[in-house]
């Protein structure tokens, strides 16, 4: 059983769910980063489905190995039951996922835009508050709330660290609703990092390529320093 509610509006008084312990996680996408983060999930417990371009069958075998307890699915399976949904897919396909798919629900952007992989995309490259915005747009009927995007798929697993451990790191969570952040937030929280809540998706370029905070091993006071904006570990 979910917690997801079929009636969650991209809007300001939204109610999020609020059992993260219970979430059913769809990640969209099962190259590089969205393996690393559909292990990360499992590992803290959660339940989670892996989509990819092509059919789950053929998925499966890759899964069993990569990312041993997900459940290969379909896209549009995946995202039907799940409480929350990760694109961790190039942008350059993002135009294949279908906008009334993620209609009504919370959706973890943990992409980045790469012109020499994606080509060119207009809208991306005359975006100047950040690309989130873009995918906000496209998907309007979603709530959209950015993370993961600012460390290397290669370091979010054996970065993980217990709370209040001297070495744990933060990690940016920022949405335009604060319930939406608020349950993103707890999932960080959860795989091994201080998240650093955000209160706009129009400020987050600091944790986009060429911002201050991508590629960077930051801890939540050095990311609340280069958010310029109010923040504060969770």
């Amino acid at each position: 059983m979910t917690t997801h509610s079929p009636s969650l509006q991209a809007s300001p008084d939204q109610t999020a769910p609020s059992a993260p312990e219970t979430l059913h996680v769809a990640v969209v996408g099962a190259g590089r980063v969205g393996t690393a983060v559909a292990r990360s999930l499992l590992d803290a417990g959660y339940r989670v489905s892996l989509s990819a371009s092509g059919d789950p069958a053929l998925l499966a075998l890759m899964a069993e190995i990569v990312t041993p307890g997900a459940e290969p699915k379909w896209t549009g399976d995946a995202v039907s039951d799940a409480d929350l949904v990760i694109l961790a897919l190039p942008l350059h396909r993002l135009h294949t996922v279908d906008p009334a798919l993620l209609h009504g629900r919370i959706v973890v952007d943990a992409m980045n835009y790469w012109p020499p992989v994606d080509g060119t995309i207009p809208a991306f490259a005359a975006e100047t508050r950040g690309s989130s915005v873009v995918v906000q747009e496209m998907f309007p009927g979603a709530v959209v709330v950015k993370t993961f995007n600012h460390t290397g798929y290669h370091s979010l697993e054996p970065d993980r660290r217990p709370a209040g451990h001297p070495e744990r790191l933060g990690l940016a969570v920022a949405g335009d609703n604060s319930e939406a952040v608020a349950l993103v937030s707890a999932m960080v929280d959860r795989i091994g990092y201080d998240p650093v809540p955000v209160t706009s998706l129009a400020v987050t370029t600091f944790m986009q390529p060429g911002g201050p905070a991508f590629g960077s091993r930051l801890t939540a006071a050095q990311l609340e320093d280069l958010a310029g904006v109010p923040a504060s570990a969770a």
